[in-house]
């Protein structure tokens, strides 16, 4: 069994971009009262998790908490829980938010693996998604970082904008390669309709490249970073090596069990799946009446389980484990689907050997319809 994850939702940022559908606030006061309220979510699940090996502090904008606020919330983790050594412990950072002597005191806290969230090396893009940093800070930050001791980097960087064309993209991309990270994170933007940015596209005043350019943009993106050494290990993640990989995220891929703390944090354990109030009202309310900040939950049966199983499964470079899948949910893979994964695989979407069941590059575009055998 694998150890669970923890991550601890930071819900405040300074101004909201243009394409972000994360809950967050902008009420940066109320930053004190949460970080306490967060100390006593801890408390109401000190012995329901067994011992972790990562911490995620994800946002909203985590470096807008103080270096000592921070400190005070993984020493409280530290009190609560089981936090094995050589844990990965992962911090979003703004590239506008920290100097390097706040690197050096994160760095000096445990924290082993940042993630900066870049999203485009273009000023004018950078406008475009309401991004409140430059070119030269995400330069700036991602080289504060490496002399603040940091040898665990990622970026964060999306694609397909309104009227991007592929070598713009491009040039951010190599912008990244240039800087010799451990990890990229590449993600296609996606605008929801209550998004400003959704409210743009709704009206026309933007338009987002068609579906066959997306898929361009994908596969051009994979062939390139995986020419300059990168493992394209997650549709949307790739490593210079899999102990690069965020050991953390492959937990939500693996099923394996994770402690969400903060408003919209979600939980995972055994069948049951639980998610924290997405408002920081509610969540402060029913954490002052000693209560759980529980908005809803789900129980998953097998069926539901094994469809996760391969829908997830698709989505990485590791794929479905045949024997894994029989043992888990008594169920033959190709048995059940040969002329389907026969198709995939004529069609170059999948490989079928040793036993496990492959996106390749081609299936990684369409993993979420892989999935629906």
């Amino acid at each position: 069994m694998e150890n669970p994850g923890l991550y601890v939702h930071i819900p405040f940022c300074r101004t909201r971009c243009g394409y972000c559908d994360f809950y967050s606030t902008t009420q940066t006061g109320l930053i004190p009262g949460y970080v306490e309220a967060v100390e006593r979510e801890m408390g109401l699940y000190r012995d329901a998790f067994g011992a972790f090996d990562t911490i995620y502090f994800g946002g909203g904008t985590p470096s807008l908490l103080r270096p000592g606020q921070i400190e005070h919330l993984l020493a409280r983790i530290r009190k609560t829980f089981v936090i094995l050594p050589g844990s990965e412990i992962t911090c979003e950072v703004n590239p506008a938010d920290l100097n390097r002597e706040d690197l050096k005191h994160l760095r000096g806290l445990g924290i082993n693996r940042l993630t900066i969230g870049v999203q485009s090396f273009n000023d004018d893009e950078l406008i475009l998604l309401g991004r409140r940093h430059t070119r030269i800070q995400a330069l700036t930050a991602f080289q504060d970082a490496c002399a603040a001791g940091f040898d665990n980097i990622g970026l964060d960087l999306i694609y397909c904008l309104p009227g991007q064309s592929f070598s713009l993209w491009e040039a951010s991309l190599r912008q990244a390669i240039d800087l010799n990270p451990s990890h990229l994170s590449c993600y296609e933007l996606e605008l929801k309709d209550h998004t400003p940015l959704g409210k743009r596209l709704a009206q026309g005043e933007i338009v987002r490249p068609g579906e066959e350019t997306q898929r361009e943009f994908f596969l051009r993106t994979s062939e390139i970073l995986e020419a300059a050494g990168f493992i394209h290990y997650e549709v949307s993640n790739f490593a210079r090596g899999m102990n690069s990989a965020s050991r953390h995220n492959q937990k939500y891929w693996d099923h394996t069990e994770y402690l969400g703390l903060g408003p919209s944090a979600h939980s995972f354990k055994a069948d049951r799946r639980w998610w924290n109030h997405a408002g920081l009202e509610d969540y402060l309310k029913d954490l002052r009446e000693g209560c759980k900040p529980v908005s809803g939950a789900e129980t998953l049966d097998q069926e539901a389980l094994y469809s996760e199983a391969l829908l997830l499964g698709f989505r990485t470079r590791k794929g479905i484990d045949l024997e894994e899948i029989r043992r888990r949910f008594g169920r033959d893979l190709l048995l059940e689907h040969a002329e389907v994964l026969e198709g995939f695989r004529r069609e170059g979407l999948v490989t079928v050997a040793g036993g496990v069941v492959r996106p390749t590059r081609e299936g990684l575009a369409v993993a979420d319809g892989l999935a629906r055998l």
